[in-house]
């Protein structure tokens, strides 16, 4: 393992996950757990759920917690610059041309025909994740759905889900003996 390869995993996954954070999540995942075995499924849900319970772009974090626990601070700072520099210099590079484009029905289907495409490897994230061992009770099952009742039908603010499930997580989910 190198510096090198934590910038270059982070840099792939910054690049190609197309529409935010959230849609590279699955490429990260796919870089830090399958390619290069830095993390298990298990230990990789819990870096994310420690990353969603902080403020800014889950990208970012996730990929800043990877290169910590990989390298040490100059890991994480090798991460970071991989996930955040390839994306700036090409948002740069390429805005005058999506400008002067942003009309064309082309790039119109681009984005509607990748849209999907994000959702369903946000789902196979959830699922390979699952898969872990951390969702096999019913405790953290019922969490999710309440927190998905939550947010899209009655409208919580997700912040205020996540400190829910955390308060829920301190009361209902230790070891046994804790």
């Amino acid at each position: 393992m190198s510096i090198w390869d934590l910038f270059i995993a982070m840099a792939r996954a910054g690049v190609l996950g197309y529409g935010g954070g959230p849609s590279a999540i699955p490429l990260i995942r796919s870089e830090v757990v399958d390619r290069y075995g830095w993390m298990s499924d298990p230990e990789f849900t819990d870096a994310l759920a420690i990353a969603n319970t902080l403020p800014g772009p889950i990208a970012t974090k996730l990929s800043a917690f990877v290169g910590y626990k990989v390298a040490g601070v100059l890991g994480a700072t090798s991460a970071l610059i991989g996930m955040v520099a390839p994306t700036a210099i090409a948002v740069i590079l390429l805005l005058k041309i999506l400008l002067a484009y942003k009309n064309s029905p082309y790039l119109k289907g681009l984005i509607a025909a990748v849209r999907p495409v994000v959702v369903v490897l946000l789902l196979q994230t959830a699922w390979q994740s699952s898969q872990g061992g951390t969702f096999i009770d019913w405790k953290p099952i019922l969490v999710g759905v309440g927190a998905m009742v939550a947010i899209f039908w009655l409208e919580i603010d997700a912040p205020y889900v996540i400190l829910a499930a955390m308060v829920l997580g301190v009361f209902f989910f230790r070891p046994a003996g804790a």
